[in-house]
């Protein structure tokens, strides 16, 4: 009888965060669906003149940006991922953990600033006139352009592809590549015939999330003047007031992210990379001489285009406006951003590690729980922000009645001017973030712990505060700096979904950059890649201690 009663409570239990994770799930996924409903409306005239006239330029333009800066990123991710792992030359240890360091800066803090720095009246620029008496041509620094845009994404956004690709070369038996030396092949046919093919995977998988964050960047192309689909979202909501034509080219944009996916699952189908049982990591060989150098000018020379020049300037910059940005509105700036991402990333996490409780069952309803739970990391910012604002707006309608009891009839969008749209927008767009870092975590301790609870009459809610979370501690921990450092630096959302008159530190540097006050953006833009810098020292500790 008592045991009975037991496995009831537990099933309750169980229930209860079945329930939780279902509601969370169906809070994610109703906005994308949507916005891709909007397919099936009758479109108005607007849309007809952006298809006849404008569509074709904002595809066309999206698709040279994003085969161009997926092609770059996995040149240089991959050619710098291998130095690093396979040779030693001076300053790898430096280089192993220096080549992150741009990531850290948002590719639109870059863009402004690389355009001011390249400018006629730039350092560079103003140098070279004044210093040398050497006068340029404006138009070859000139990068307010298409391969300008590409540039900044390259530059910022390889060390997706380097970091994937060097923890998978690092983790390949050594048995491989000795095996080709010893046959007497070249360095570049052990690279072009063994490295590549076996880090196919990898850096699909790296050059993926570049695409995703080119398709879901709106700073640096509003900026540059590049007319994508993501800009066209933009410019057709607040330009035309025209919700619905927005939502329809979200809703082809979204079937572009889905066709991205397919065809990457297509490109990974049955590759498969199992190590030998007895496998030791590559050894690094040592270079000497013209190789030495080379290896270290060409890391140099992506260290200090990618994040050193950048950083300096930006530093510069501030010591020249801290006294006039610095002040109690700046401070409010501050207090907002750390506000509204602190309790974003608060709510990410408790359904993180609710739904990944959840799915350490395995079974297909869970895998698809789990995917679906993570999708919003995969589509554009813009598309959310459209879905959740629909939805948003459909819910104070419904309330109307609600709210003309209350005495609110004449303020009818109640919760579509509040910050409760920017924080549902957050925990869509980064609920990957946390999951994927519980999910590690889970993984690591194993289901054995949890059994034995439940062996001894525990619920899965005693389980979880007494057993688990000690054991997940590390996880949470580094899924929420991650989570908390993207919703800081995020952009598309916060301008889309912001209550009036409520900036973040992301979205007042873009104001200022727009606003060509480029040197009053330094402070908050170094604020954004100090809280940056934070994840990748996280991602760096967590790693280590993975392999310890």
């Amino acid at each position: 009888m008592k045991r009975k009663l037991i496995r009831r409570s537990i099933r309750k239990e169980f229930n209860g965060w079945w329930a939780i994770s279902l509601i969370g799930a169906t809070v994610i996924l109703l906005p994308i669906l949507f916005v891709f409903s909007s397919l099936f409306l009758k479109p108005n005239e607007n849309w007809f003149h952006i298809r006849e006239y404008l569509l074709g330029t904002y595809v066309k333009e999206t698709f040279i940006l994003v085969i161009s800066t997926g092609v770059l990123t996995a040149i240089l991710g991959v050619t710098l991922a291998w130095l690093v792992t396979a040779y030693d030359f001076p300053f790898k240890r430096f280089f192993r953990w220096g080549l992150i360091l741009p990531l850290a800066i948002p590719p639109y803090i870059a863009a402004y600033t690389y355009r001011t720095m390249l400018s006629y009246t730039g350092v560079v620029q103003a140098t070279l006139r004044n210093e040398f008496g050497y006068q340029i041509n404006p138009e070859w620094l000139n990068i307010s352009s298409l391969r300008g845009a590409i540039f900044i994404f390259t530059l910022f956004l390889y060390p997706y592809v380097f970091l994937i690709t060097k923890s998978f070369l690092e983790n390949q038996s050594a048995s491989f590549f000795e095996n080709a030396r010893l046959l007497g092949r070249k360095p570049f046919f052990i690279f072009w015939k063994v490295v590549l093919p076996l880090a196919r995977p990898a850096v699909i998988s790296g050059v993926v999330l570049v695409i995703y964050e080119v398709l879901s960047d709106y700073g640096v192309t509003s900026y540059f003047g590049i007319h994508t689909i993501t800009t066209a979202i933009f410019q057709t909501w607040f330009g035309m007031y025209d919700v619905q034509t927005a939502m329809r080219l979200a809703a082809w944009l979204m079937l572009i992210v889905v066709g991205l996916f397919i065809i990457e699952r297509l490109l990974r189908r049955r590759q498969r990379y199992h190590l030998p049982a007895k496998s030791r990591p590559l050894a690094a060989m040592k270079l000497k001489g013209v190789g030495a150098a080379a290896a270290f000018v060409y890391c140099t020379a992506v260290f200090l285009a990618g994040f050193f020049i950048p950083f300096i300037q930006l530093i510069a910059w501030a010591v020249l406006t801290f006294d006039t940005v610095w002040n109690d509105t700046f401070s409010t700036l501050l207090y907002q951003t750390l506000y509204v991402a602190l309790i974003s990333t608060m709510l990410v996490m408790i359904l993180a590690v609710i739904v990944a409780n959840v799915c350490r069952k395995p079974s297909a309803f869970t895998y698809f729980l789990a995917k679906w739970v993570t999708t919003g990391y995969s589509i554009p910012g813009a598309i959310i922000a459209i879905g959740v604002l629909a939805i948003f707006i459909g819910l104070d309608q419904w309330l109307a009645p609600l709210y003309e009891m209350m005495g609110m009839a004449d303020a009818p969008l109640i919760l579509s001017l509040s910050i409760v749209m920017l924080i549902t927008g957050y925990v869509i767009r980064f609920m990957a973030t946390g999951y994927n870092a519980v999910e590690v975590g889970y993984e690591k301790i194993g289901i054995k712990y949890a059994e034995a609870s439940r062996m001894l009459g525990s619920g899965v809610t005693k389980t979880f505060f007494k057993v688990e979370l000690p054991l997940l501690k590390g996880a949470i921990f580094s899924g929420f700096i991650l989570t908390f450092v993207e919703i800081c630096k995020e952009l598309p959302l916060a301008l889309l979904l912001r209550p009036f008159n409520f900036e973040t530190l992301s979205t007042k540097t873009y104001q200022f950059a727009k606003d060509e006050r480029i040197h009053e953006a330094s402070i908050s833009s170094l604020i954004i890649i100090a809280i940056s810098a934070l994840s990748i020292i996280v991602l760096q500790m967590v790693n280590k201690k993975v392999k310890e």
